[in-house]
């Protein structure tokens, strides 16, 4: 078959340039239509619920709602876990999928979970209220930008977030417009408690007039003549004036007031708002911009800019759209930079080969390579992978592998025309013997990859254009180095002019036999050698870093702000002000966004955003260049600490890949929260003497204090009053009573009734108060019914973790200090605390993470690794070739453990790719040699010349792949995110080209006892 295919390109030149022009113009066409992406995309397999339950404590929302809500999910087959937050007043239950579950798949399964929680409502109690599920949690607003409001009033501001919506949400290829951050406002009724109870006017019926007179009533039609009119009653109010002029009072009576006449009726600012952004100092909302996710980011970031340009010539004066985050830019910049680097990578190889091998030889190989990456950017297209940073970079991975096959076949022209062949023949000759290995080596270098493509969880979801494309390119540089190469090799390959039988001459063959005989002589020896080295690699393994994912080099870091938990959010906001500027006192920091009361939108896939929290702030900063955010970190890290004493702080810089939480966690489930703070106790303790922990933390945080009025029943009776009407009246007192609310278009102002400021104080003035009481129709005062106000330290926030209270104590690593590094310090004094019955513990963070990669990746290894086995043993149909290969394999370690020693880079999850990668293509280079030692043992060639003339053969395109290859990474090292990949693989590879020209054939000679003559 092989024959004929290279016969026929031959001979049928106008195949070839047929091919030729659809690898041009296909892959020009992909290149202009492939969808472009910064990061791959995976899929969040998470939903949040949540169910509001005003007045309970966060044990009465846990036993009560929390529960109720994760018994429903727990029937769901496709659960992977769900874990709930239990706070006063609210249940937020996090629910994750199996990651066997594809993206398809997800929107019926959010169905099926919507169903589940409508059939338990009536299960919660009364007073909770409607579960509100959000399924498109993962939502990225990559489009994300501040608008400056200084000077405008709230309602100018909701005017304008509302132009830029409707004018972006337009654009087309626009999904979602989000906005976050409007200043809240709040209109307040400040009546004297005394003149309520001088009117015995009750609170109820202030908030049953107001409720009644702004509802929307159905009025009716009536048919005048042809036509049927609709009938409507307007809103008794539509501002607070209106509601100061509503009238109170008994019904018939001429007594009534105006609540103006009692009360003092404001719109103001929410006194307690749900966010507060700025943006570097000035009050700010930010606009979060999502594409539909079958669209080119960069197109619709083109139109969303232009759209914007338009919009900004409408603003009012004074107000600014700053980009934060913009998705289309980085998209571009990022392709454009890793086209430059792919360019520079064939580049290189062309070069390289083009040196070693001849201008004609490297021209032919260089034109299969470029063929095969545009024939590449085809198939990606039509098969919609994305072009993105682990695509582009699997095609310079790929490299060396994808001039593997083209050397191969014109190697094997060069030498047959040498001798005196013609180019058909010896393209022809050369197809024969080497075309069902290559495409055999091919295989299995494709599988060497198979374990990131058939891992099912969001870790390989992300790397799976990593498979995908090695596997498209490595399959088309097969199909074209048996196609295109040999009419390429006839028309530039040249014969020389003197024929030899002999074309391994020369001072480089002739040093590479005399080595080779020396290594078959001392076989032995060799192995011992061989096998001491890999020995020490496996051992000093250990000395080399290890790391998830690295940092990403863009230049946005977060400070991440807490609070003691209850912290007023004003008080939050003031400590963020001050935080604000000494970032902004930064040299290289360029703009700050500040976020009080909860996170951003998710303006990036790896971004986390923070639920709502008073006590809660981050910073995203903006620096000139991201090589400067390790050093700021590191000083800022050092420094806020003594400027915030009752705050945590932690800097944290943006990593690639899925978010992994914190550096270090360990989890402790148990039913005693005594308990479980005891057992955090001690580790925190563990983390201090360590000195490589930061902030250590814990999920529940500190406990909050609750005041309790102490009742008197028999007191309450008797005056008729009921404990709905107490607590009415402390909230009157305090927060205020909320009574109706105002609406404005789509807004709905909230409307609170409260005494004046001058008679609100701490809990203290709550017994001055009097408490309606409907059997007697008058007030009583409070000091009757509540003998006094308790306070007590409670849980404020109780986590769960598949139904079971789970305590979780978080740290980040040392800046100097890998997050493993970190954990290896404390992971044998924490695993040796001693837990009661019933107490569980597990690790989570950066370990957990990284663990479960790794366990996936390795589900799905055997498959890969027994189809390269079976495909290895059928190639030979015998069992001793299969074995030496295989045994070779490991030895490669050595070559990365060297590499990462000395450049001092982690081993990550990718490097562990490149790692696995090592197999395939030191399988791909040893299948060749051993075919054709065994080829040259089949045509009658004495044993020892053949393993000695087959490894000559062998050895100028066993280092030109892996020169080409190792050349070719040059480009991804100074990418953070491919770094340790491409050390691992030019250090495994410089050490497996030897492995392939020296264990090979010596193992080859100790297998079939072949001694040298």
């Amino acid at each position: 078959m092989a024959l004929s295919i290279s016969r026929a390109s031959i001979k049928r030149p106008v195949a070839v340039w047929l091919t030729i022009i659809f690898c041009l113009l296909g892959g020009y066409w992909g290149l202009n239509t492939v969808g472009r992406l910064e990061d791959p995309s995976f899929t969040l397999k998470t939903a949040l619920i949540f169910v509001p339950y005003p007045g309970a404590t966060a044990t009465e929302v846990e036993e009560e709602v929390a529960d109720v809500v994760e018994n429903a999910l727990q029937q769901m087959k496709q659960l992977d876990r769900v874990e709930s937050k239990s706070m006063p007043g609210m249940a937020q239950i996090t629910v994750d999928i199996e990651m066997t579950y594809g993206p398809d798949e997800i929107p019926q399964i959010w169905d099926e979970m919507r169903r589940r929680i409508s059939d338990v409502e009536g299960e919660l109690p009364a007073g909770a209220r409607a579960p509100i599920i959000n399924d498109d949690f993962g939502d990225v607003y990559g489009m994300f930008y501040a608008v400056t409001t200084k000077g405008l009033s709230p309602s100018e501001q909701r005017d304008l977030a509302k132009t830029l919506r409707l004018g972006l949400v337009t654009v087309d290829g626009v999904a979602k417009v989000e906005v976050l951050g409007l200043t809240e406002e709040q209109i307040t009724i400040a009546i004297p408690s005394a003149r309520l109870t001088e009117l015995s006017l009750p609170p109820t019926q202030i908030l049953g007039i107001i409720a009644n007179e702004n509802q929307v009533f159905s009025n009716g039609e009536v048919s005048e003549g042809p036509a049927r009119i609709s009938l409507s009653v307007p809103p008794g109010y539509v501002s607070p004036e209106g509601i100061g002029e509503l009238r109170i009072g008994a019904a018939g009576e001429v007594g009534q007031v105006a609540i103006y006449d009692i009360a003092r009726v404001v719109r103001e600012e929410a006194e307690q708002p749900s966010q507060v952004v700025r943006q570097s100092g000035n009050p700010a909302f930010t606009l979060g911009v999502s594409a539909l996710t079958d669209r080119n980011v960069v197109e619709v970031g083109a139109a969303v800019s232009d759209q914007m340009e338009r919009l900004k010539a409408e603003l009012p004066e004074g107000v600014e759209i700053i980009p934060i985050y913009e998705q289309h830019v980085v998209v571009d910049e990022a392709v454009s930079s890793f086209l430059v680097g792919l360019g520079q990578s064939v580049a290189i190889v062309v070069g390289a080969l083009m040196l070693t091998m001849g201008w004609r030889a490297g021209l032919v190989v260089g034109a299969t390579l470029g063929f095969t990456v545009f024939s590449t950017l085809f198939f990606m297209s039509v098969f919609g992978i994305a072009m993105e940073r682990i695509s582009l970079g699997a095609l310079i991975i790929a490299m060396g592998m994808l001039v593997d096959n083209a050397i191969v076949i014109t190697e094997g022209m060069v030498i047959g025309m040498a001798r005196g062949k013609t180019a058909e023949d010896a393209a022809a000759e050369t197809e024969s013997a080497t075309s069902i290995p290559l495409l055999g080596a091919t295989v299995i270098g494709i599988m060497a990859f198979s374990g990131i493509g058939l891992s099912p969880d969001a870790t390989g979801e992300f790397l799976f254009s990593l498979f995908a494309v090695i596997g498209i390119s490595l399959l088309m540089s097969w199909a074209l180095a048996v196609t295109v190469t040999p009419y390429l090799g006839k028309l530039l390959l040249r014969a020389p002019k003197e024929a030899s039988e002999d074309p391994y001459k020369g001072a480089f063959y002739g040093l590479y036999r005399r080595f080779l005989w020396l290594a078959l002589r001392t076989r032995v020896l060799v192995v011992l050698i061989i096998m001491g080295i890999t020995v020490w690699s496996v051992m000093a393994f250990g000395q080399v870093k290890q790391a998830f994912f690295p940092a990403s080099n863009t230049p946005i870091f977060y400070v991440e702000f807490q609070m003691p938990q209850g912290t007023d959010i004003n008080v939050t906001d003031a400590e963020m002000r001050r935080l604000e500027q000494l970032v902004l006192a930064e040299d290289a920091v360029t703009d700050v966004t500040a976020l009080v009361g909860r996170g951003a939108s998710r303006f990036m896939l790896t971004y986390s955003p923070e639920q709502a929290d008073p006590s809660y702030g981050q910073l995203i900063v903006r620096v000139s260049d991201a090589e400067a955010i390790p050093s700021i970190a590191t000083r800022l890290n050092r420094e806020l600490p003594a400027d915030f004493p009752n705050a945590l702080i932690r800097v944290e810089a943006i990593a690639f890949g899925p978010p992994a939480g914190a550096d270090v966690a360990v989890r402790f489930s148990g039913p005693d929260p005594v308990v479980l703070r005891r057992l955090a106790d001690d580790v925190i303790g563990i983390y201090g003497a360590a000195g490589t922990i930061t902030n250590p933390r814990t999920d529940w945080r500190q406990r909050e204090i609750l005041v309790e009025p102490i009742i008197d029943e028999s007191r309450m009776r008797v005056a008729g009053a009921v404990r709905g009407a107490i607590a009415d009246t402390v909230q009157f007192g305090t927060s205020g009573l909320r009574v109706g609310e105002l609406r404005e278009g789509d807004e709905a102002i909230p409307i609170y009734l409260r005494p004046p400021e001058s008679e609100r104080g701490g809990v203290g003035h709550l017994r001055d108060l009097s408490v309606w009481s409907d059997g007697s129709g008058s007030y009583v005062p409070m000091a009757n019914l509540v003998e006094s106000f308790e306070p007590r330290l409670v849980e404020a926030l109780i986590h769960r973790r598949d139904r079971e209270r789970t305590l979780t104590v978080l740290g980040g690593a040392r800046n100097d200090l890998t997050a493993d590094e970190a954990f290896r310090s404390v992971r044998a004094e924490i695993e040796a605390i001693t837990l009661p019955d019933g107490y569980g513990m597990e690790w989570g963070g950066e370990f957990e993470s990284a663990q479960m990669a790794r366990e996936s990746l390795g589900k799905q290894l055997p498959v890969g690794f027994l189809v390269m086995l079976t495909i290895s043993i059928l190639m030979f149909n015998k069992v001793r070739q299969p074995l030496i290969l295989w045994l070779v394999v490991p030895m490669s370690v050595t070559g990365m453990v060297l590499g990462l020693l000395f450049t001092g880079l982690p081993f990550t999850f990718t490097a562990l790719l490149g790692f696995l990668s090592l197999s395939g293509m030191l399988m791909k280079n040893a299948i060749v040699l051993v075919e054709e030692i065994d080829l040259q043992r089949s045509q009658g060639v004495p044993d020892y010349k053949a393993v000695v003339d087959g490894s000559v053969s062998r050895l100028r395109p066993v280092v030109l792949a892996a020169g080409t290859t190792i050349f070719g990474m040059i480009p991804l090292l100074p990418d953070a995110f491919f770094a340790s990949m491409a050390v691992t693989i030019m250090g495994g590879l410089a050490f497996a080209s030897v492995l392939t020209l020296v264990a090979v054939p010596v193992l080859y000679a100790l297998f079939f006892r072949i001694h040298p003559q």
